[in-house]
């Protein structure tokens, strides 16, 4: 008897072991709810494959990733994506890059990546980076990068870059997952789509609900 169970238990660790190695150890998603009716399931977790005899040489390139990106933002940058979204072939590959432009003193400003590790390369000019660990200490890791430059932003904590220059600034980040997500945290906040009520921003950031109804008037748009 006690060497059936022994057998048991290690077919069962060995079947576990097996499933933890065949499943994406992060979600590519904010969400899955599953789906009670089949014909319902109609997002997944990442996105289905193509098959591998059709594939081509397109499906893994990006053209002109050395082409400046145009700054509207009133921030002063602009990200160019190079993610599953650009790339088909990063499908299930657990990695992308982003290029970002700087205006003179332009900002990116504070936001997080929820599925990835940033790690960031200065190509041109002087960015004064850093981030925020999480509660309780709060504790603000900051430098100022000049060209050529690293600097690592762990997975889903704040940070922001700001090129402190004269000159536009140029740097390339790579991350940790085909689709890292961006939340910026201004524009969650006080550009949510329906606004969150002033009564909780103002209680939340201890100002005049005059203050947190001037900033939800504002045009927050996407970096």
């Amino acid at each position: 008897m006690k060497n059936s169970m022994a057998y048991v238990v290690v077919i069962f660790f060995a079947l576990f072991s097996l499933s933890v190695y065949a499943t994406d150890p992060g979600s590519l998603q904010d969400f899955c709810v599953a789906a009670k009716n089949p014909n319902d399931a109609v997002f997944v977790n990442g996105l289905f494959c193509k098959d591998p005899a059709l594939a081509v040489a397109e499906d893994f390139f990006l053209p002109r990733f050395n082409k400046p990106g145009v700054i509207k933002s009133p921030v002063g940058s602009v990200v160019t994506q190079a993610n599953v979204a650009q790339i088909a072939g990063l499908n299930t590959l657990g990695i992308s890059m982003a290029r970002i432009d700087y205006a003179p003193y332009g900002l990116n400003p504070p936001h997080t990546h929820p599925r990835a590790t940033e790690i960031l390369v200065v190509l041109e000019g002087t960015l004064h980076v850093g981030f925020v660990t999480s509660n309780p200490d709060n504790k603000l890791f900051t430098k100022v990068l000049h060209k050529g430059d690293v600097f690592v932003f762990p997975e889903g904590l704040i940070h922001f870059q700001f090129n402190v220059g004269k000159t536009p600034a140029v740097a390339l980040a790579a991350l940790s997952s085909q689709n890292p997500g961006v939340i910026t945290i201004a524009n969650a906040v006080f550009g949510s789509k329906a606004p969150i009520s002033d009564d909780v921003l103002a209680k939340a950031f201890q100002v005049d609900k005059k203050v947190v109804d001037y900033l939800q008037s504002q045009f927050w748009m996407d970096n």
